[in-house]
């Protein structure tokens, strides 16, 4: 077997992930320190793939148990790296808490992975590494813009180190994927996006209102140069998102990558409105969605798309799932969790 261990793997991308790579017969090991996550998502996986995957509750912020577990697991051929703090408007309120778990913990995983024998990397970046991006769609030459928010910076400065590293250590390959808006959940309603508290996220806060979790949805700023004023953004499916994660891996198991460090946007190509989304979610649901307008969020882009083609013709991946197929499963995920008939 082939042990990859996957850092916040009980997550919401994790989780996904893990399924997926079950799926094509890795053994995988999880770390995860619960914090914006659940034990219980173990048994969501495990119904799945019918395997329950090895799991070890650390916080990789505490360097020496980051080095005691990769001592305990020097078999580990390759790592994708989720563990982060991931929302953008708590980033602004709490910039040090984000440079602190993004940045430190990334430090402290690399410097076990370079000295693993079978250093693979997976690095889960995102399209904030952009900024506001000057065209659309956004290719991975696009210029890198300041960021817009901590969260932002800190996956920018982390495709740095990485890219550092790889520039001395010849035997580090990453890929780093720069995903745009996941959404949805498993088809089996099974595993989804549970985030603990208030979601920072639209769509569980677009589910979590309509279950009657929420009063209202704040939809931020109608005033964007946009066709209806507010956001876009390139939501992709959750599950399209963990195969990508999944095909990079087997690229660089099968040294197919043509240097040490690549980048590769993963997204759907098509921008939706944030009241595109909604309109999405009421004729999926057949719910109507109690909303209103609010004031700009300080960190939010206009818009942000994918261009593909990379991914699509390097990677061999191409997402396969529509804006409706994951409001479908987001929502049968919270009806599933809320026992919503």
């Amino acid at each position: 077997m082939k042990k990859i261990l996957v850092t916040g793997g009980l997550g919401f991308i994790g989780s996904h992930t893990v399924v997926e790579l079950q799926n094509e017969g890795f053994e995988v090991v999880i770390i995860d320190d619960l914090s914006n996550s659940s034990l219980d998502v173990l048994d969501g996986i495990s119904s799945i793939t019918g395997i329950t995957p090895k799991f070890e509750k650390i916080d990789i912020k505490e360097k020496g148990k980051v080095q005691t577990f990769f001592s305990d697991h020097k078999d580990i051929i390759g790592v994708i790296h989720f563990a982060a703090s991931k929302a953008v408007g708590e980033s602004v309120l709490k910039p040090l808490h984000y440079y602190e778990n993004n940045l430190n913990t990334l430090v402290y995983i690399l410097q076990e992975v370079v000295g693993l024998p079978s250093s693979n990397f997976i690095f889960s970046s995102s399209c904030t590494v952009y900024g506001q991006a000057e065209h659309m769609p956004i290719t991975e030459s696009a210029p890198v813009q300041a960021a817009e928010s901590p969260y932002g910076n800190t996956k920018q400065i982390g495709e740095e180190i990485i890219n550092d590293v790889c520039k001395v250590d010849s035997n580090l390959q990453a890929i780093s994927l720069r995903y745009f808006n996941p959404i949805g959940a498993h088809p089996s309603a099974k595993i989804g996006e549970l985030p603990l508290g208030v979601p920072q996220n639209l769509v569980p806060y677009i589910t979590q209102t309509a279950a009657g979790l929420r009063d209202c949805l704040s939809v931020f700023g109608n005033d964007y140069a946009t066709s209806d004023g507010t956001c876009v953004r390139d939501y992709i499916h959750v599950v399209d998102l963990a195969k990508a994660h999944v095909v990079a891996l087997k690229r660089l198991l099968e040294g197919d990558n043509r240097s040490n460090f690549e980048t590769f946007n993963i997204g759907t190509g098509i921008g939706s409105s944030v009241l595109e989304v909604i309109k999405s979610f009421e004729n999926v649901s057949g719910q109507s969605l109690n909303y209103k307008f609010a004031p700009r969020r300080e960190g939010d882009v206009t818009e942000a798309y994918a261009d593909t083609k990379k991914a699509n013709d390097i990677l061999g991946w191409q997402s396969q799932l529509t804006l409706d197929d994951a409001m479908l499963s987001a929502w049968n995920w919270e009806k599933n969790i809320r026992n919503i008939k």
